[in-house]
């Protein structure tokens, strides 16, 4: 487990799910709620992503420059940025326009 994610289980969950995932829930909340495109989540999840393996290189002593680690990472970052973006997203045209939409579930939207 080590060897495809570059540090141990637990510096994973806590630094990459918990740490980064959670920045990457709220960049997908705020870039959702100014109206941005999706496709604006990319290079932030690239950047978050970045930033993550490089607090894994100076506060666990992990590889800086390993490929499958960061494309994992990246993978995790982009996941829950998509998620947040979404869920935003639903709650802003069901809040936004009553009259013409209404929740279809969790992540959709229907007209009226």
């Amino acid at each position: 487990m080590t060897a495809i994610l570059g540090e141990s289980l637990g510096v994973f969950i806590g630094l990459t799910i918990i740490l980064t995932g959670g920045c990457a829930f709220m960049m997908g909340q705020a870039i959702a709620s100014t109206w941005r495109s999706y496709w604006e989540l990319i290079p932030y999840s690239l950047l978050l992503a970045a930033t993550n393996r490089f607090l894994a290189f100076a506060l666990f002593e992990q590889k800086l420059l390993a490929l499958i680690p960061y494309l994992i990472a990246v993978l995790v970052v982009w996941g829950l940025a998509s998620l947040g973006f979404r869920l935003t997203q639903v709650d802003l045209m069901i809040h936004q326009y009553p009259w013409l939409y209404e929740r279809a579930g969790l992540l959709s939207w229907r007209n009226r």
